[in-house]
């Protein structure tokens, strides 16, 4: 079981990017998955959440409005699209996926199971 994320890179602010977490070696379908974060120097912390299966996303209070997650067609693919970015977005960005299905516990990293390898995404001021 693997999550790859990808789609980091250099932006200035107000810049958009668009990452990727592809998960292989089964079907993700009915898993919850998230994204976190962590900035140098600083805690890892939960950006948003998504189920296909509960039809339900949730985000951070920093990021709502600038950043939409999304599940591709083969739902074994989700998506981070990030707008408006500012500085403070700045941080090596993870995907994760858990079958926990307590939407209140989607925040907390140690409740999910698998990791993708990280992307780094920095904004430039």
């Amino acid at each position: 079981v693997q999550l790859q994320a990808s789609g980091g890179g250099l932006v200035q602010t107000g810049g958009s990017l668009r990452l990727s977490c592809a998960a292989s070696g089964r079907t993700f379908s009915s898993y919850i998955m998230g994204w976190f974060r962590q900035a140098p120097g600083k805690e890892r912390e939960f950006v948003g959440a998504t189920s296909w299966s509960f039809g339900s996303t949730y985000y951070v209070d920093s990021v709502k409005g600038r950043f939409t997650i999304s599940r591709g067609g083969a739902k074994n693919t989700v998506y981070l699209q990030m707008n408006s970015l500012k500085p403070e977005d700045t941080a090596v960005y993870f995907c994760a996926a858990t079958k926990m299905a307590d939407s209140s516990r989607w925040y907390l990293g140690e409740q999910y199971d698998y990791w993708g390898q990280g992307t780094l995404v920095t904004v430039s001021s």
